[in-house]
């Protein structure tokens, strides 16, 4: 007969008040931005919303197209997933597979340490190291697609390199012996072998890399431009606004519909990190599958 002690039967409503509080909270931010975002999409227009390329609130009549910053974040984006993503994959490897010990307790923290730094301390290192060496070395102002990617793949580097070591060291050893056994290099049993065996965990960590960039704020802010530049003139070297910056840069002044445009384009950003969750979903079900 199974017994449950006190604690057990304190801790049951605990457990569920939490989850019922995430789940509520959740419920609430959704509520919050369609019930606001949705009537300014409809208002605008949907398709002068998602596809129009100028941005001018205070014009007579006010234009409220986020095309250039929806460009402006998957360029972000990609550039910081074409700089973090390799180095955070082979960092992992290292970690995981290669790097002594000894070693590894100082990297190891490193890694975590480094996930811990705000966001605006990467954005003042991006605007006295990464800015300059950028206008110094590839032309511009320095404030630019670029610079943002740049700091962008370094701060998505903990969530990737954290994720795929985990997913490296679970996978069974013997893939790894069996591969050796077979005459393969340690290198080889390693990239061809272990890597392949944990591909699920390194997409995972992807797809959270990807998230953390295209909800990044304060460090786009100070390190991008905030210029919304037309779809003719966006180039790696030029200012860019993102989603994120928009929504930041212009929420203390706005009012009225121009408001309620700034919370669309947050619901905006907000179906595009539930599309990636969704993605994840998918890949997690492919792996217990």
């Amino acid at each position: 007969m199974n017994h449950k002690t006190f604690s057990e039967r304190l801790m049951e409503p605990l457990f569920l008040l939490s989850a019922a509080v995430s789940i509520a909270s959740v419920v609430m931010i959704c509520v919050f931005l369609f019930a606001s975002g949705l009537p300014a999409i409809a208002e605008i227009g949907p398709f002068e919303f998602l596809f129009g390329q100028r941005w001018k609130p205070v014009d007579v009549p006010p234009s409220f197209g986020i095309l250039s910053m929806i460009v402006g974040t998957l360029y972000v984006t990609g550039g910081a997933i074409v700089l973090g993503v390799p180095v955070g994959i082979l960092c992992a490897i290292f970690c995981a597979c290669f790097c002594p010990k000894k070693l590894h307790k100082v990297i190891g923290p490193a890694v975590g340490l480094l996930a811990g730094i705000p966001s605006i301390i990467y954005g003042f290192f991006g605007m006295q190291l990464v800015v300059p060496f950028v206008r110094t070395h590839f032309g511009g102002n320095g404030f630019s697609i670029l610079s943002a990617a740049i700091i962008l793949g370094i701060m998505i580097l903990p969530t990737i390199i954290s994720i795929s070591e985990s997913s490296l060291r679970a996978v069974d050893p013997s893939y790894l012996e069996a591969a050796l056994g077979l005459g393969a290099t340690y290198e080889e049993a390693v990239f061809r072998v272990v890597l392949p065996a944990a591909k699920s965990g390194v997409l995972t960590s992807i797809i959270l890399g990807i998230g953390r960039a295209a909800g990044e704020t304060m460090a786009v802010v100070m390190v991008a431009g905030g210029a919304v530049m037309p779809l003719d003139k966006i180039e790696l070297l030029k200012p860019i606004r993102t989603l994120t910056a928009n929504i930041v840069t212009e929420m203390s002044y706005s009012s009225g519909l121009h408001t309620d445009a700034l919370i669309a384009t947050g619901v905006v950003l907000f179906a595009f990190i539930i599309l990636l969750n969704l993605l994840l979903g998918v890949l997690r079900a492919k792996k217990e599958g």
